[in-house]
């Protein structure tokens, strides 16, 4: 008996810290957005992500400048809705970007794009850095196999908002003109919480 006792605190004290994931708060012009980064899951997409919150790369450059919804995809086949955020300028992605980092897979993670996870935005495999979004509803065209790139690669999910889908609602919600919004929502900072 009093070894199973010792058994079943060890794995209930495993299981607790095992899942200690970050959390960061993304504070905008319309309100704050909390999330549970994945770093036990997705460590090269996440400890990228982290590398910008904790050098301060996102506080007052970046924005979320694209949002993507049935109404203005007319001419994709495979539609998505999202919103992105980054440092949008040339200029600013010139100065402020780290490296690429290496496609980390949802089929590599088991992070599926589900409504309110996190994802890096890419052009070819390998090309993520900065830029990122943040999925409305489910968009599982963006996971590994998915059609909404001819790779079929997916994009690399590494968190999940825990906190503020309402107000990424607003912001998806806001003027567009081809998708980039006529006011882009400053990014005020992105910070931990925990």
């Amino acid at each position: 008996m009093k070894m199973l006792l010792i058994v079943a605190l060890i794995t209930i004290l495993a299981s607790c810290t095992r899942n200690h994931n970050p959390c960061v708060i993304i504070s905008t012009g319309l309100g704050d957005i909390e999330a549970e980064i994945y770093l036990d899951k997705a460590p090269v997409t996440a400890g990228n992500f982290l590398k910008y919150v904790d050098a301060g790369k996102y506080n007052n450059l970046a924005c979320f400048y694209r949002v993507v919804r049935q109404d203005n995809q007319p001419n994709k086949k495979v539609k998505i809705e999202v919103i992105q955020g980054g440092f949008y300028h040339d200029s600013l992605i010139e100065k402020y970007q780290f490296k690429p980092i290496r496609h980390e897979t949802t089929k590599e993670t088991g992070i599926l794009h589900k409504d309110g996870v996190l994802s890096m935005a890419r052009n070819e495999p390998g090309t993520a850095s900065s830029e990122f979004f943040i999925c409305i509803g489910d968009q599982p065209e963006l996971d590994f196999g998915g059609t909404r790139n001819p790779d079929k690669q997916g994009f690399a999910a590494f968190g999940k908002v825990t906190k503020g889908m309402d107000v990424v609602l607003k912001i998806q919600k806001l003027k567009d003109k081809e998708q980039y919004l006529e006011k882009p929502v400053k990014i005020i900072g992105i910070s931990r919480i925990k």
